[in-house]
């Protein structure tokens, strides 16, 4: 608990009970969870947490730096605590996202988009995961 206090106050983020909730579900995950699966989480604690209340305590961590969101399931935002710069991995099978450390992928090209001006990049790579 006082790891997420900490965490929020860093990032400028006043720390209600309902922001601490939604923060303990997504900062301590492996998966990439979209608001509705934080919402379902966090409304087995806070029955009357409003939907509308993890939409905006999500937006303002993706805001203040906490969070990344980012679309990479068909027209599906997901949160991901990994902040630092990496890639994904998407299971076909399975629907799971995993984290792809950064130097694993190399981008070759970038620089070469004459007419934009590339601010960032990020690989989505899909397939199956090998058991």
């Amino acid at each position: 608990m006082q790891d997420i206090l900490k965490i929020l106050r860093d990032h400028g983020v006043s720390p209600t009970p309902q922001r601490i909730a939604v923060a303990k579900v997504v900062l301590y995950t492996k998966k990439h969870p979209s608001a509705d699966d934080i919402w379902g989480i966090v409304k087995k604690s806070w029955p009357t947490l409003s939907r509308t209340t993890v939409y905006n305590t999500l937006n303002l961590l993706v805001e203040k730096g906490v969070l990344k969101s980012k679309i990479i399931r068909e027209g599906k935002t997901v949160y991901d605590p990994c902040v630092e710069r990496h890639h994904h991995f998407i299971d076909e099978k399975t629907g799971e996202i995993y984290d792809i450390p950064w130097n694993s992928v190399k981008v070759t090209g970038v620089n070469s988009l004459k007419d934009f001006e590339v601010l960032e990049y990020h690989v989505v790579i899909r397939g199956r995961r090998k058991r």
